[in-house]
């Protein structure tokens, strides 16, 4: 990894290499015995093992796409879209350096991320969700239209704390949607994703707490 590349950079990119993959290539097989030199299959813990015939295929079959992959993309894409809403307002109704950097990153990450997953749901022929569907996402520290009101109508100080406080609550509900993918889903790309984060907004919270504490009352 270079000095200037970052974990969710390199995250990002895995993604689109996978999903391009996934377009260009057939589904990876379990590898055929041929004919050559023999196959020694395992055995249960403490049994003998055996000898594969010819033409048995060997390894494991990619997870398959579940329920709750897509409900995952599909609650994530409005989640994410939401986020982006707040941070777009950062650049006109403050110049603290230190929220101006937060939105940036909350920006440069999520917009790829949306792109990812609304590729991957139409592989599976599906559509995103429209821009105000917000779905499944409800209930995940998903901000009320009069609380987005509020933060377009603030500037300053004001500003700032009351955007601290919404996106902190709004990554805490995107970490617990990732928790949740992480423990039902089986879609190895949507898992990549869900694991990237669930890591990278945790540290986002404990940025975002920190610089909240700072502001003067």
């Amino acid at each position: 990894m270079s000095a200037g590349s970052s974990p969710r950079t390199v995250f990002i990119t895995l993604l689109t290499i996978l999903g391009l993959s996934a377009c260009s290539q057939p589904p990876a097989q379990p590898s055929a015995v041929g004919t050559e030199a023999p196959v020694i299959v395992p055995g249960s813990p403490g049994g003998s093992g055996r000898t594969a015939t010819p033409g048995e295929r060997i390894g494991q079959t990619p997870a398959p796409t579940v329920a709750s992959d897509v409900r995952f993309a599909e609650a994530m894409i409005p989640h994410h879209r939401q986020a982006l809403q707040m941070t777009a307002l950062v650049n006109d109704r403050t110049t603290t350096p230190t929220i101006r950097s937060i939105a940036g990153a909350i920006d440069a990450a999520q917009r790829p991320e949306i792109n990812g997953m609304t590729s991957w749901l139409a592989e599976l022929g599906r559509s995103a969700p429209s821009g105000h569907d917000h779905g499944e996402a409800e209930g995940y520290g998903m901000a009320t239209e009069q609380q987005l009101n509020a933060l377009s109508a603030a500037k300053g100080t004001a500003f700032d704390r009351m955007f601290l406080e919404l996106m902190i609550r709004h990554h805490e509900g995107a970490v617990k949607m990732a928790g949740e993918q992480l423990a039902t889903g089986r879609d190895r790309r949507m898992r990549l994703l869900a694991k990237d984060v669930y890591s990278g907004q945790s540290i986002e919270i404990g940025r975002m707490r920190r610089v909240l504490e700072s502001l003067p009352a």
